[in-house]
């Protein structure tokens, strides 16, 4: 899948759109793929919870590196970016570098500060704004639109494509995926973006159409709540 040939992939959007989810995914697709050095920064300074450092010890059995901020799992609420982080950019460290940034533009202005080494490896990545339509402040093609721009100032970069993240927790159906393809092609026509990627349940894939199968990720949830019980996965 195209989007996945870069080495290095950043995730932004909405906060429940789904991006830590895809963060974990993305970075244990590549190393098992490509058997490399694979980091995932956990850039998120503002939500402590149902972040990607709190998977650490999955990824680190795996043989990936997770960076992430200094109070990130504490007590510390005082965001604090170590300078570790700024290595992941250096050349031929990391063959594959998966960067979760925190949800809207908030957590996007930490990005930002990280546009001088993000400028010379650009055209070696791909920056994924990630739509989940079920989420508020991302139901409509104007929310949306405006969530991106937002995004798109404070991060100092402009998303190379959609991803289709449309769920309901152990509620969602391919039919879900498939409405809200419809809605994310219109906002794709207006902001001059592709939808790369549809991300769901692997057992949705049949049920899409030829063209959403092309671009289709599957995920299984590693980040549900503990009282909600995916009895579907």
């Amino acid at each position: 899948m195209q989007p996945l040939d870069t080495p290095f992939t950043i995730i932004v959007g909405n906060y429940g759109s789904g991006k830590t989810e895809l963060s974990l995914a993305l970075a244990r697709y590549q190393r098992k793929v490509s058997n490399g050095n694979v980091a995932l920064v956990d850039l998120d300074i503002v939500n402590p919870y149902f972040r990607s450092a709190e998977r650490a010890g999955l990824l680190r059995e795996e043989g990936i590196e997770i960076k992430m901020p200094s109070f990130a799992l504490s007590t510390v609420d005082i965001p604090a970016l170590p300078a570790e982080i700024q290595s992941v950019f250096e050349p031929g460290r990391y063959d594959h570098v998966v960067i979760d940034v925190g949800g809207d533009d908030v957590g996007a202005t930490a990005l930002g500060r990280y546009f001088p080494y993000i400028q010379p490896v650009r055209d070696r990545m791909k920056v994924m704004y990630v739509v989940n339509p079920y989420r508020p402040l991302s139901g409509t093609e104007d929310d949306i639109c405006a969530l991106y721009e937002l995004i798109r100032i404070r991060s100092r970069l402009t998303p190379d494509l959609l991803v289709n993240n449309a769920n309901l927790q152990r509620q969602t159906t391919a039919q879900d995926l498939i409405e809200s393809q419809t809605l994310l092609e219109t906002v794709g026509k207006r902001l001059g973006l592709p939808v790369g990627m549809v991300v769901g349940y692997e057992r949705f894939r049949t049920e899409l159409p030829e063209a959403m199968q092309a671009i289709f990720f599957p995920i299984e949830p590693l980040m549900l709540p503990d009282w909600l019980e995916d009895d579907l996965a």
